[in-house]
């Protein structure tokens, strides 16, 4: 009795570490490691993108007034921005092809696309890295905009 009693939970704690790793591995889905798709997603950004969404992703000030070109300023991709009304897909799309191919017509933006210079597993780092900054009212607004757009 006392043999089952000790040896069934050190069995259970035993296989808990196992059975997460298969969880995490076995999905089936694209999804990284949180805690190394963050650090490449940060590092890529400040990379790339930081030059004209500021560091802290805080954009570039009076964002949303025109530029003397007639231009949009870099916005901010924290939660004062509206990065997180858009869904997954449109923010890839807007980060590999450049805003211009997304909205259409003779748009000028100074938002260039980066497909050819991240893999599309860089873009998702890079966003994945962006909405954890986000708090999460707007996390969940933004995962419901990509639940839509599915």
């Amino acid at each position: 009795m006392y043999f089952k009693a000790a040896v069934v939970p050190a069995m259970l704690v035993a296989l808990l570490p196992i059975a997460a790793v298969i969880f995490v591995f076995w999905r089936g889905d694209d999804t990284q490691i949180p805690g190394k798709n963050m650090a490449e997603g940060r590092q890529l950004y400040l990379e790339n993108c930081a030059a004209c969404h500021g560091e802290a992703l805080e954009g570039q000030p009076q964002w949303r007034e025109r530029l003397s070109n007639g231009r949009m300023p870099a916005p901010p991709h924290d939660e004062t921005g509206h990065t997180w009304h858009h869904s997954d897909e449109q923010l890839f799309r807007i980060t590999r092809d450049g805003v211009a191919a997304i909205v259409g017509g003779d748009y000028q933006s100074d938002m260039p696309g980066f497909g050819e210079v991240l893999s599309d597993d860089d873009i998702w780092a890079v966003l994945d890295y962006i909405k954890s900054t986000w708090p999460e009212r707007e996390r969940e607004y933004q995962a419901d905009m990509s639940a839509r757009d599915n």
